[in-house]
């Protein structure tokens, strides 16, 4: 049955036609694309998660990027904001190699599995509040199939929000206050541990708001927690 393994998950993932606003859009970027790209072949569907099977860490961020994840088919990879993560997750040890290009360049993590709250790359990098509902289950499953992992490192505001509302569909309800999102932030949630960082967004880090030391140190924190 597909729901007991993370193949079957990525098979679903991929056929997923839940959401009409944004399988218009990937789509139509796939179709259309832009200069930089006419001559690549969009991957235009949802994006599975990536990464090990036996991962103690896991990185959420909110959705592929329309010329980057939706292009290369692999979260994080063919854009300046995957160049910043896989640059930082090779730097700690995590990644085989410092730039994540294709699903076809040998990249491997060790430890790690990286994925996103949204599987399809929405307008303007919005999805709305029932876009990322019908999405959540993918979440949920990808948590629940990885059965060493103890750590979460959340990319946003979003992402952490993400997280909460999966794990509490997983039978592990959010502390009371809510944990608030912030760089550096750590909530205990049932056996796991969510860690807060700004998203490696351009409009982060190129203003300094997130530093490679900055990410740095919150991937090494994550490993000293497993």
């Amino acid at each position: 049955m597909s729901a007991r393994t993370l193949a079957g998950l990525e098979r679903d993932v991929i056929a997923c036609r839940a959401c009409p606003r944004l399988v218009e859009w990937r789509e139509r970027v796939a179709r259309e694309k832009v200069a930089r790209f006419v001559d690549d072949e969009y991957w235009g569907r949802p994006i599975p998660g990536f990464g090990d099977p036996t991962a103690r860490v896991m990185v959420v961020g909110l959705a592929p990027a329309a010329h980057g994840g939706n292009r290369t088919g692999r979260v994080f990879t063919g854009d300046r904001s995957g160049d910043f993560l896989y640059a930082g997750l090779h730097r700690t040890g995590f990644a085989s190699q410092a730039e994540s290009i294709s699903r076809e360049d040998g990249m491997r993590l060790a430890g790690l599995w990286v994925t996103a709250v949204n599987r399809c790359a929405p307008p303007g990098n919005k999805p709305t509040p029932a876009e990322r509902d019908a999405c959540l289950p993918f979440l949920e499953r990808e948590i629940a199939l990885l059965g060493e992992l103890r750590v979460i490192v959340a990319l946003g505001s979003f992402a952490w929000d993400g997280v909460l509302r999966a794990l509490a569909a997983n039978g592990h309800p959010r502390p009371m206050p809510k944990p608030k999102f912030g760089h550096a932030a750590e909530s205990e949630v049932g056996v796991y541990t969510i860690l807060g960082c700004f998203h490696p967004s351009q409009q982060n880090t190129f203003t300094g708001k997130l530093t490679p030391d900055m990410l740095d140190a919150i991937l090494q924190r994550a490993r000293s927690l497993t």
